[in-house]
């Protein structure tokens, strides 16, 4: 059974593909102009925030302007050997300069739950609640100057399994990020480069909660992206993310994928990916298909 907040965001995902087809006849309200050059909204990151597929980006999600407003919905999916994540989400971006967004995740153990002692199909439940704020630059004007677009978010993580948490070792089932992304975007050559630096004390993304029995302190986490797009219309790239290791269950390595992501046009994005999340409690190699659909105003 999914959450209310899971049900909200599927019933957004699902009036966006409609209301995607009606998007020019809406542009009388002068809510959406869709402004922004195709794939510089980018897509929505795991967490739910506009970025890549592991990382979030200084730009804000949507094709809004200054003038205007940027929705988007997105469904995300990953298969691993041992687990699986579902999580749909929304995102608005007010202006091209405020981002709020929403991601419920469902962790889904599978036979490892059974392994463990929480049964087979066992899920974590998860409600991101995100705001990006672009302090400086602008990643498509800006191409005569050095700045990069530099922004500042936050994400709020909540976890349903506190007592699982607290068992394993957690400290807490709620938590906050705290991050800096600086994103370039050189034109002329079809590159996009985002570095991003994480204050958090999640394990697994807030999956397995925060803090741990071996460390329960912030600490600074390196992210980065790097995309190439061959034409309008279609981008290749590789993204890398360290995360801390705070349980003594397991060691929790870093992240990385590599991705393809078809632009369809500004209401539609698909986004193929092969991550590899490391280790994950009691299995290694947790590599596998990402899967991304997109759909925006």
């Amino acid at each position: 059974m999914l959450s209310q907040g899971a049900r909200i965001a599927l019933s957004a995902s699902v009036w966006l593909v409609f209301a995607s087809a009606s998007a020019k006849a809406d542009d009388a309200l002068g809510m959406f102009d869709e402004g922004k050059l195709l794939a510089t909204g980018g897509v929505s990151q795991v967490e739910g925030a506009g970025g890549g597929g592991l990382v979030p980006w200084a730009l804000i999600s949507g094709y809004g302007t200054q003038d205007s407003l940027g929705v988007t919905a997105h469904f995300t999916y990953l298969d691993l050997p041992n687990y699986r994540l579902i999580s749909p989400g929304v995102s608005v971006g007010l202006y091209d300069r405020l981002e709020f967004s929403y991601a419920w995740q469902d962790f889904d153990t599978g036979k490892t739950g059974a392994q463990i002692g929480l049964g087979e199909g066992f899920s974590f439940h998860q409600n991101i609640y995100g705001a990006k704020l672009r302090l400086a630059g602008n990643a498509i004007y800006d191409q005569d100057d050095w700045l990069p677009q530099l922004s500042f978010g936050v994400q709020y993580k909540e976890n349903d399994r506190g007592a699982i948490i607290a068992a394993i070792g957690g400290r807490s089932a709620v938590g906050t990020d705290y991050y800096f992304s600086a994103t370039k975007l050189f034109l002329a050559q079809s590159v996009l480069a985002d570095v991003t630096i994480r204050e958090t004390k999640a394990n697994q993304f807030g999956i397995l909660g925060f803090g741990g029995d071996r460390h329960d302190a912030y600490a600074p986490q390196f992210e980065s992206s790097l995309a190439y797009l061959l034409s309008r219309k279609f981008a290749i790239g590789g993204e890398f993310r360290t995360k801390p290791s705070n349980l003594s269950i397991a060691h929790e390595g870093d992240a990385w994928d590599v991705f393809a992501a078809w632009f369809v046009n500004k209401n539609l994005a698909l986004t193929l990916a092969y991550a590899d999340l490391g280790n994950i409690v009691i299995h290694d190699s947790q590599r596998g298909a990402y899967l991304s659909l997109q759909t925006g105003l």
